[in-house]
């Protein structure tokens, strides 16, 4: 039941900036194909950490390209 309501609220999340989870955009790039500035892509994971709980290593974020790399990182943590 937890893992629901946190992809529940990472979807909110997703949704905030504008980054639906469904379709190519949940395999998009960041940077490339969904054009999002670094400091947007921070505030992202940011609010995500804060939003599930969770704190990411700063080796993993610096690989993360993609919302579904980002959200299967963060459910798995």
């Amino acid at each position: 039941m937890n893992r629901i309501t946190n992809m529940k609220k990472a979807i909110g999340v997703f949704r905030s900036y504008g980054i639906p989870l469904s379709g190519k955009q949940k395999s998009a790039n960041f940077y490339k194909e969904l054009h999002m500035d670094k400091v947007y892509v921070d505030g992202l994971i940011f609010e995500l950490e804060l939003e599930l709980n969770k704190i990411l290593e700063e080796e993993k974020i610096a690989l993360l390209e993609t919302p579904s790399e980002l959200l299967q990182e963060l459910l798995a943590a």
